[in-house]
């Protein structure tokens, strides 16, 4: 990786061995959650921080009166002035300072981004951060749902002075547009901040399986985690920075409490990606949001979490329920020497609230040059009403769009198949038998009620910018390698679970699950599928054996068609047919349909096309 600096930052990597982010969880360490550290502090310093925000910014889904990025930006300047305006109420007379930090997913597709590349550079989204002021973004999968060039765009959209953006494990010097960021020292592997005259040093970190869930294109994702970062935290400390911080986007809590024990010298963990909410019983909390609990023994999870790093140290993990709705508060106490001494018991999430007796007012400047616009965009979708439901449509990710068949799966698909149908020739590519969505690609995770669908519905189901592509003649041994992937997870909630049109197929939950590579190869072959049948009576699978045959023309997504989700086309030529998967959902549901979506072409309970032995 080759990161050019520029003052201030810091940006070497050294090349090391391995690592593996894998093994039980650090036990939790009853470290100190009360102010008692607080005589002895030499500094406090207090971490305001987000993740996955992906582009929420006129309220939290569902919840009009809270979230809303206007609403975040006044209730972070609220904190940041509590936290650095003169004494407390306690009388703490040791510097005190507050840093802004996110652990990515910045952005992502749907309604309110398509706005943005509807209005073109600088987004919405970039505008927004930029106002509120982050000191150091992480970069997350979704910041690469779009390509490179977007990303790219993304962070040009903050004008002359953008945050640094840090990964220890991104290697863009492939990718022209981001290698330019990475030269100016805009993205960087770790950084230095100075706040009320102390150093504090910045970690970024971003999942090893960015190509099987994004498309980075040349990006290079370099998989030794812990040692990417341990050199960063190394070099920092040489360079006497003593308080370190990491900000990563690995998919969730349970990587970073696994990643803790091999390193040393991480002061805080900052995790993103996982949606997780840490609280208290008495913390407010957005209606309808829960505290999360541990998978392994159901607990509740606090606000900090803690790990034994790799020296016995403990270490604070923190991360916060994405979509604006929370502003994350770690409160932490330094001795003169840097060392954690406790975390402050103001230390919680807060929530974004617009009602009493915890509401803020949205920030004017966003308000006007954000939150309207954008509103003016999706209420114009909203009022296209493009067709009438009979039947509620599970789009719901688990149980739903990612563990089973669904009749909203079941309506994208054949949105697919019919697209791929009529315009193969056009393109000159065979038409498709069957068609195949990735669950993960289904966006809206909601079940959507019976009664109008509206251009707006569409970009919630299939809100990404992935083109219908047609691969000809795949072999029909792959084929099954595909349906093996896709219900390799189960019974886990998976992106790679398939919806799917022309076909059924059934499969066993206990056979032997398929393992590939990000290269779509099978390193442990599947005995999940058990019988494929075209809907024209075609036998593809019998009894968990391919049937010889003619090779099979599959529609999909280009996402998928590239190996997204591990999907093993495995370098399959393909076509893309011009339309994307949400004009393809909105023409079938406008033409082939008739505007009507019937209980008996959509049954709630599904069609049977995929079923379990």
């Amino acid at each position: 990786m080759i990161f050019s600096p520029r003052p201030r930052r810091v940006l070497a990597v050294t090349a090391v061995a391995a690592v593996a982010v894998t093994g039980p969880f650090a036990a939790a360490a009853a470290a100190s959650t009360e102010d008692a550290s607080r005589g002895n502090a030499a500094y406090t310093l207090t971490i305001l921080h987000n993740n996955d925000g992906e582009s929420k910014l006129l309220n939290a889904p569902g919840q009009p009166d809270f979230g809303g990025v206007a609403r975040f930006a006044t209730l972070v300047d609220k904190l940041r002035a509590q936290a650095t305006s003169g004494r407390s109420a306690r009388g703490e007379a040791h510097a005190r300072g507050a840093i802004l930090l996110s652990s990515g997913d910045n952005f992502l597709a749907g309604p309110e981004f398509t706005a943005s590349l509807r209005k073109g550079v600088p987004y919405y989204d970039s505008l927004a951060l930029k106002a509120i002021g982050y000191d150091a973004m992480a970069i997350g999968n979704h910041e690469f749902d779009f390509g490179p060039d977007v990303l790219a765009d993304f962070i040009k959209g903050f004008g002359k002075k953008p945050p640094p953006f840090v990964s220890a494990n991104l290697d863009m010097s492939a990718e022209p547009k981001l290698n330019a960021l990475v030269k100016n020292g805009t993205i960087v592997a770790s950084t230095t901040l100075r706040e009320a005259g102390q150093r504090i040093g910045i970690v970024g970190a971003t999942t090893p399986a960015l190509p099987s869930i994004s498309s980075p294109r040349n990006v290079k994702v370099l998989q030794n985690i812990a040692g990417l970062i341990q050199a960063e935290v190394d070099n920092l400390t040489r360079r006497g920075t003593d308080k370190v911080i990491l900000i990563s986007h690995l998919q969730g809590l349970s990587e970073d409490r696994a990643l803790a024990p091999l390193l040393k010298n991480v002061d805080v963990m900052i995790a993103g990606g996982g949606d997780e909410l840490l609280a208290a019983d008495t913390t407010p909390l957005v209606p309808g949001d829960a505290i999360s609990t541990d998978p392994q023994t159901g607990e509740k999870l606090r606000y900090p979490l803690y790990a034994k790093d790799k020296a016995g140290a403990n270490v604070p993990i923190v991360t916060t329920a994405g979509d604006y709705k929370y502003v994350g508060r770690l409160v932490v106490n330094f001795d003169r020497h840097g060392k954690v001494l406790g975390v402050g018991s103001g230390s919680g999430p807060v929530r974004v609230s617009g009602v009493a007796p915890d509401a803020v007012t949205p920030d004017r400047h966003i308000q006007r040059t954000v939150v309207e616009p954008v509103g003016a965009f999706v209420n114009a979708m909203a009022a296209n009403v493009i067709g009438q439901s009979a039947v509620a449509l599970e789009g719901r990710r688990d149980p739903g769009v990612r563990t089973k068949e669904t009749n909203l799966g079941n309506l994208l698909a054949d949105a697919l198949l019919a697209t791929g149908k009529k315009n193969a020739a056009g393109f000159g590519v065979k038409p498709p038998d069957v068609a195949l969505q990735n669950g993960g690609g289904i966006r809206n995770n909601s079940l959507i009620p019976p009664g109008p669908i509206s251009e707006l519905t569409t970009f919630q189901i299939a809100a990404f910018g992935n083109f219908v592509s047609v691969v000809p003649d795949v072999p029909r041994n792959q084929f099954k390698e595909i349906l093996e992937n896709a219900v390799s997870k189960m019974p886990a909630a998976d992106g790679r679970f398939a919806q799917v049109a022309g076909f059924t197929f059934v499969y066993d939950p206990t056979g032997t699950a398929q393992v590939v590579d990000n290269a779509g190869t099978v390193l442990t072959p599947g005995t999940r599928v058990r019988s494929v049948t075209l809907s024209d009576g075609t036998v593809i699978v019998r009894d968990g054996a391919v049937v010889p045959g003619a090779g099979i023309s599959v529609a999909t997504n280009d996402f998928s068609a590239r190996g997204g989700d591990q999907y093993p086309f495995r370098g399959l030529p393909f076509t893309t047919v011009g339309v994307t998967y949400q004009q393809a959902l909105a023409d079938f549901i406008t033409t082939d349909l008739g505007r009507q979506i019937t209980a008996n072409a959509y049954p709630a309970a599904g069609s049977g096309r995929i079923t379990t032995s």
